[in-house]
């Protein structure tokens, strides 16, 4: 079977008084009822990787070069017309602010609501059957009195779970999740990434969750891709890359990361993210590296298999000191990192 989503070299560009290369050569495969986990810090082109897929961007100030192909067909190469069949349709997106998502001078039933009507065409009164169904799905208390609810009357996590319904609303056969937790209480979070496993299993959909949580993609992911300035520095199954990270950079965002039992101090990674108009010779990740070569300061590395399905763009990829499994960074015991979310 081919894979539901198939990415390959996917390339977005800003264009303005400087020209941004926000995602830079980026492949992989998703199959479907697979969920992919995309990694990083902020600015590192999580949130612009999954707006070009859907294009959801400027078109008079991007460039997107590449092939994004959805169940066989380019969506990069789809007529605008085409393309708005597909979003919110086949392919749908849990935005990262729910309250900026939604419309605040309509009520969440009729938010939810337009979407079934515009894509399946069906009457108001289905429509609206529909909508309170899908609200009682995401596990919404009384969602016959909620559809007529206005956003600003719902609490955050009420937010997010219509947010989530609306993104459902058409079945969709891909959800793309960035970072649908943010601002919202421990227990809430893992609600909703609870919400989000039942959801990706009872629909057999393909899921590509953004978060900088590593707790959330132990929990979550079934591959892990560790993105920096706009390339996927790491990319493998989820247990290959929380038990042996290849990347100093995967190695950074580990040891910055609150474990159980911890008592030392958390290791934050040195210096900041590059300007993507005035990125470093070489290696992007060098200025920051603890193990950088000088060959790495003199070209961009190149794409290392460390492990079946397991690569890293990293010259000193697969060497132990960078692969084993130390107490310094890496759980021993990824699935049980910590709760969601934590």
């Amino acid at each position: 079977m081919p894979p539901l989503l198939e990415v390959e070299g996917l390339t977005t560009r800003f264009i303005g008084r400087e020209t941004l290369t926000a995602v830079n050569n980026v492949s992989f495969a998703l199959p479907e009822g697979r969920v992919l986990v995309v990694l990083g810090e902020s600015g590192s082109g999580k949130s612009v990787l999954l707006r070009s897929i859907l294009r959801l961007l400027p078109r008079d100030r991007t460039e997107l070069h590449g092939a994004v192909r959805f169940q066989g067909r380019d969506l990069l190469a789809l007529p605008e017309a085409e393309m708005q069949a597909v979003r919110g349709n086949r392919i749908a997106m849990v935005f990262q602010e729910p309250l900026t998502a939604l419309d605040p001078i309509y009520t969440v039933g009729a938010q939810i609501g337009e979407t079934l009507r515009r894509h399946e065409r069906v009457s108001a009164a289905t429509a609206r059957a529909r909508t309170v169904e899908l609200l009682q799905t995401v596990g919404i208390p009384a969602p016959e009195r909620r559809v007529d609810n206005y956003p600003f009357e719902l609490s955050g996590g009420m937010r997010q779970r219509v947010v989530i319904a609306l993104a459902l609303a058409c079945r969709p056969a891909l959800l793309l999740a960035d970072e649908p937790t943010t601002a919202l209480d421990v227990t809430i979070q893992a609600q909703i990434l609870t919400l989000l496993q039942e959801l990706t299993a009872r629909f057999d959909m393909g899921l590509i969750l953004v978060t900088h949580d590593i707790g959330v993609a132990a929990e979550m992911a079934d591959e892990i891709a560790v993105m920096y300035a706009g390339r996927f520095v790491e990319h493998g199954p989820a247990e290959a890359v929380l038990r042996a990270p290849a990347h100093p950079y995967t190695r950074g965002l580990m040891r910055a990361n609150v474990r159980p039992g911890q008592r030392a101090r958390l290791e934050a990674i040195v210096g900041q993210p590059p300007r993507l108009s005035r990125l470093p010779p070489g290696c992007a990740f060098g200025p920051r590296c603890p193990l950088v070569l000088d060959e790495c300061r003199q070209a961009e590395p190149p794409e290392r298999a460390v492990a079946p399905g397991h690569a890293a763009r990293c010259l000193r990829a697969g060497e132990p000191a960078i692969s084993a499994s130390d107490p310094s960074g890496v759980p021993a015991q990824p699935s049980a990192a910590h709760a969601p979310g934590s």
